[in-house]
Protein backbone atom coordinates (compact mmCIF):
# COMPACT_ATOMS: atom_id res chain seq x y z
CA UNK A 1 0.00 0.00 0.00
CA UNK A 2 1.30 3.17 -0.92
CA UNK A 3 1.41 5.99 1.89
CA UNK A 4 0.37 8.78 0.23
CA UNK A 5 -3.32 6.76 -0.48
CA UNK A 6 -6.46 8.69 1.17
CA UNK A 7 -9.03 6.77 2.96
CA UNK A 8 -13.07 7.78 2.02
CA UNK A 9 -15.72 7.52 4.26
CA UNK A 10 -19.31 7.92 3.03
CA UNK A 11 -21.76 8.90 5.43
CA UNK A 12 -25.45 9.77 5.96
CA UNK A 13 -26.90 10.74 9.81
CA UNK A 14 -30.55 11.59 9.13
CA UNK A 15 -34.01 11.50 11.05
CA UNK A 16 -36.30 10.34 8.67
CA UNK A 17 -40.23 10.77 8.15
CA UNK A 18 -41.18 8.86 11.43
CA UNK A 19 -38.27 10.73 13.44
CA UNK A 20 -36.35 7.94 13.87
CA UNK A 21 -32.65 7.93 13.22
CA UNK A 22 -31.09 6.37 10.52
CA UNK A 23 -27.12 7.16 10.08
CA UNK A 24 -24.52 5.04 7.59
CA UNK A 25 -20.61 5.05 7.53
CA UNK A 26 -18.97 2.92 4.98
CA UNK A 27 -15.49 2.93 3.24
CA UNK A 28 -13.99 0.25 0.46
CA UNK A 29 -10.77 -1.43 1.22
CA UNK A 30 -8.08 -2.93 -0.82
CA UNK A 31 -9.18 -6.66 -1.29
CA UNK A 32 -5.52 -7.94 -0.25
CA UNK A 33 -6.55 -5.82 3.17
CA UNK A 34 -9.96 -6.79 4.11
CA UNK A 35 -10.58 -9.83 1.81
CA UNK A 36 -10.89 -11.72 4.52
CA UNK A 37 -12.69 -9.95 7.17
CA UNK A 38 -16.51 -11.25 8.26
CA UNK A 39 -18.89 -9.31 10.26
CA UNK A 40 -18.45 -11.26 13.20
CA UNK A 41 -15.19 -9.97 13.16
CA UNK A 42 -16.54 -6.61 12.67
CA UNK A 43 -18.72 -6.97 15.57
CA UNK A 44 -15.70 -7.83 17.88
CA UNK A 45 -13.70 -5.48 16.68
CA UNK A 46 -16.25 -2.79 17.41
CA UNK A 47 -17.44 -3.93 20.22
CA UNK A 48 -13.58 -3.85 21.67
CA UNK A 49 -13.17 -0.31 19.88
CA UNK A 50 -16.22 0.76 21.93
CA UNK A 51 -14.63 -0.03 25.25
CA UNK A 52 -11.04 1.30 24.41
CA UNK A 53 -12.60 4.89 23.09
CA UNK A 54 -14.46 5.27 26.07
CA UNK A 55 -11.81 4.08 28.30
CA UNK A 56 -14.06 1.70 29.80
CA UNK A 57 -16.71 4.21 30.81
CA UNK A 58 -19.29 1.90 28.64
CA UNK A 59 -18.43 -1.56 28.80
CA UNK A 60 -19.93 -3.94 25.94
CA UNK A 61 -21.07 -7.07 27.75
CA UNK A 62 -22.27 -10.48 25.13
CA UNK A 63 -24.05 -12.73 27.09
CA UNK A 64 -26.72 -15.55 26.04
CA UNK A 65 -29.42 -13.45 25.99
CA UNK A 66 -27.96 -10.42 23.71
CA UNK A 67 -25.54 -7.42 24.44
CA UNK A 68 -25.59 -4.59 26.45
CA UNK A 69 -23.46 -1.58 26.33
CA UNK A 70 -23.32 -1.31 30.11
CA UNK A 71 -22.15 1.88 32.01
CA UNK A 72 -19.30 1.26 34.23
CA UNK A 73 -19.42 -1.66 36.03
CA UNK A 74 -23.22 -1.09 36.91
CA UNK A 75 -26.07 -3.00 35.98
CA UNK A 76 -27.26 0.20 33.73
CA UNK A 77 -27.51 -0.34 30.19
CA UNK A 78 -27.55 2.63 27.76
CA UNK A 79 -28.27 -0.06 25.10
CA UNK A 80 -29.43 -3.70 25.05
CA UNK A 81 -29.44 -5.88 21.74
CA UNK A 82 -31.10 -8.88 21.47
CA UNK A 83 -28.57 -11.80 19.97
CA UNK A 84 -26.44 -11.43 17.11
CA UNK A 85 -27.91 -12.59 13.63
CA UNK A 86 -25.65 -13.52 11.36
CA UNK A 87 -26.24 -13.56 7.45
CA UNK A 88 -23.83 -14.51 4.49
CA UNK A 89 -24.49 -14.75 0.57
CA UNK A 90 -22.45 -14.87 -2.28
CA UNK A 91 -21.74 -11.02 -2.30
CA UNK A 92 -20.59 -10.62 1.46
CA UNK A 93 -22.12 -11.02 5.04
CA UNK A 94 -23.91 -9.28 7.83
CA UNK A 95 -24.19 -9.01 11.27
CA UNK A 96 -27.58 -7.47 12.88
CA UNK A 97 -27.92 -6.33 16.55
CA UNK A 98 -31.68 -5.53 17.29
CA UNK A 99 -32.15 -2.86 19.89
CA UNK A 100 -34.20 -4.16 22.76
CA UNK A 101 -34.33 -1.43 25.48
CA UNK A 102 -31.27 1.00 27.15
CA UNK A 103 -31.32 3.95 29.00
CA UNK A 104 -30.81 5.92 25.33
CA UNK A 105 -34.15 4.30 23.86
CA UNK A 106 -37.52 5.92 24.44
CA UNK A 107 -39.18 3.56 26.48
CA UNK A 108 -42.36 3.07 24.10
CA UNK A 109 -39.54 2.22 21.33
CA UNK A 110 -37.38 -0.44 22.60
CA UNK A 111 -38.35 -3.33 20.02
CA UNK A 112 -36.99 -0.87 17.11
CA UNK A 113 -33.64 -0.04 15.82
CA UNK A 114 -30.91 -1.97 14.70
CA UNK A 115 -27.25 -1.85 14.01
CA UNK A 116 -25.98 -3.83 11.02
CA UNK A 117 -22.42 -4.44 10.10
CA UNK A 118 -21.60 -5.63 6.33
CA UNK A 119 -18.84 -6.55 4.41
CA UNK A 120 -19.54 -7.36 1.00
CA UNK A 121 -16.94 -7.30 -2.17
CA UNK A 122 -17.80 -5.00 -5.06
CA UNK A 123 -15.81 -4.31 -8.08
CA UNK A 124 -13.14 -1.42 -6.18
CA UNK A 125 -12.52 -3.93 -3.41
CA UNK A 126 -14.29 -4.50 -0.07
CA UNK A 127 -16.72 -2.43 1.45
CA UNK A 128 -17.50 -2.09 5.20
CA UNK A 129 -20.43 -0.95 6.62
CA UNK A 130 -21.86 0.27 9.54
CA UNK A 131 -25.56 0.91 9.47
CA UNK A 132 -27.88 2.14 12.44
CA UNK A 133 -31.91 2.55 11.01
CA UNK A 134 -34.89 2.63 12.91
CA UNK A 135 -33.41 3.97 16.28
CA UNK A 136 -35.51 5.89 18.77
CA UNK A 137 -32.94 7.99 20.88
CA UNK A 138 -34.76 9.44 24.34
CA UNK A 139 -33.08 12.77 23.50
CA UNK A 140 -35.86 12.93 20.85
CA UNK A 141 -38.51 12.18 23.04
CA UNK A 142 -40.93 10.97 20.74
CA UNK A 143 -42.29 11.13 17.51
CA UNK A 144 -42.51 14.88 16.61
CA UNK A 145 -39.39 16.17 18.97
CA UNK A 146 -39.46 20.12 19.25
CA UNK A 147 -36.44 21.90 17.27
CA UNK A 148 -34.62 22.21 20.59
CA UNK A 149 -34.28 18.10 20.92
CA UNK A 150 -32.88 17.73 17.86
CA UNK A 151 -30.35 20.45 18.11
CA UNK A 152 -29.42 18.90 21.44
CA UNK A 153 -29.67 15.35 20.03
CA UNK A 154 -27.31 16.60 16.65
CA UNK A 155 -24.88 18.48 19.45
CA UNK A 156 -24.47 14.96 21.72
CA UNK A 157 -26.02 11.61 20.43
CA UNK A 158 -25.68 12.08 16.38
CA UNK A 159 -22.07 13.95 16.70
CA UNK A 160 -20.40 10.96 19.10
CA UNK A 161 -22.23 8.29 17.09
CA UNK A 162 -20.84 10.07 13.45
CA UNK A 163 -16.85 10.17 15.49
CA UNK A 164 -17.02 7.11 17.03
CA UNK A 165 -17.82 5.56 13.75
CA UNK A 166 -15.43 7.24 11.76
CA UNK A 167 -12.73 6.72 13.82
CA UNK A 168 -13.69 3.46 13.52
CA UNK A 169 -13.43 2.81 10.14
CA UNK A 170 -10.23 4.45 9.93
CA UNK A 171 -8.53 2.51 12.99
CA UNK A 172 -9.59 -0.77 10.97
CA UNK A 173 -7.71 0.02 7.72
CA UNK A 174 -4.56 1.14 9.70
CA UNK A 175 -5.06 -2.67 11.59
CA UNK A 176 -5.68 -4.53 8.25
CA UNK A 177 -2.31 -3.13 7.49
CA UNK A 178 -3.37 0.02 5.20
CA UNK A 179 -1.69 3.59 5.11
CA UNK A 180 -3.09 6.39 4.60
CA UNK A 181 -2.16 9.86 5.47
CA UNK A 182 -5.65 11.07 4.53
CA UNK A 183 -9.13 10.28 5.78
CA UNK A 184 -11.59 12.01 3.65
CA UNK A 185 -15.47 12.11 4.34
CA UNK A 186 -18.16 12.25 2.14
CA UNK A 187 -21.72 13.35 2.13
CA UNK A 188 -23.52 9.93 1.30
CA UNK A 189 -27.10 10.00 0.22
CA UNK A 190 -29.19 6.80 1.12
CA UNK A 191 -32.51 7.65 2.37
CA UNK A 192 -34.35 10.87 2.26
CA UNK A 193 -34.90 12.73 5.88
CA UNK A 194 -33.63 15.38 7.55
CA UNK A 195 -29.75 15.84 7.52
CA UNK A 196 -28.59 15.60 12.16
Amino acid sequence: MEASRVQEIACQQVLVEDSSVFSIQWSVFPSELAGGLTAKDLVERYLHYIRAFTATVIRPEVASDGIRFRLLSSEVSLITFIPLVLKRDDNGCSAVMHVSGGLLVQPRECDRGELLFKVEKVDSGVRVSLQLSDFCPLILGGPSPSFVRRWIYRLTQAAIHRLVTVRFMALLYRSLGGTAKKIRIIRAKVREGLPV
